[in-house]
């Protein structure tokens, strides 16, 4: 009787194994399907990333060689143009006393980008949040490194629509990216992959 009921009280089947731990939700094939498909979303906010990063520093490092010191190039008559100007400010020229305070903040939106990256199961929240760090990245860099000083360097805009501000694709890649996380937020739609109805 006794050992009847040691067989009963401890299945060792595989079968049995695997309903158990279903039972308990700690299936190893399901956690291990989970964890690559959020390296594979982490992968593609990277990808991204490094992606608008690149256009970005490529295209300043043109503007800045070609353009700067040098006519605006029309594009679409006087509706698009190229011209080179240094911006203090944050994007689009705004907010130029306040340097310091925008570098700060690139940086603080870029490491929680990072650490938002360890719970990320959603591919179109991989593709905005990889826009944003990107953009930042790329402001960022401009804010280090370029004159007159570290944490205080001007950013390179060069994209000058008619009546706008003058901005950059670093600029654009910030933009979209914040305009994608907004429509994700009103369907619903969290960057851990669910989905939730208010």
């Amino acid at each position: 009787m006794a050992e009847a009921e040691r067989i009963i009280g401890t299945p060792d089947t595989p079968d049995a194994d695997r309903d158990e731990q279903e039972r308990a939700g700690t299936d190893p094939m399901a956690a291990e399907s989970e964890g690559s498909r959020g390296k594979r979303r982490v992968a593609v906010l990277f990808a991204v990333a490094v992606f608008a990063y690149a256009l970005d520093l490529v295209s300043k490092m043109i503007v800045v060689a070609k353009l700067e010191h040098h006519e605006p190039i029309e594009i679409v008559g006087d509706w698009l143009r190229f011209e080179a100007i240094r911006n203090a400010g944050a994007a689009f020229g705004f907010g130029e006393a306040f340097t310091v305070i925008f570098t700060v903040i690139a940086a603080a939106v870029i490491v929680v980008i990072i650490r938002l990256a360890r719970k990320l199961y959603s591919l179109p929240w991989a593709i905005a949040l990889g826009l944003l760090l990107g953009g930042a990245l790329g402001n960022l860099t401009d804010r280090i490194f370029r004159s007159p000083g570290v944490f205080e360097g001007a950013v390179v805009d060069f994209i000058a629509p008619k009546h706008f501000a003058v901005f950059n694709l670093a600029d654009s890649a910030i933009v979209c990216g914040g305009i994608l996380i907004v429509l994700l937020s009103f369907r619903g739609l969290d960057p851990d992959g669910t989905v939730h109805k208010d």
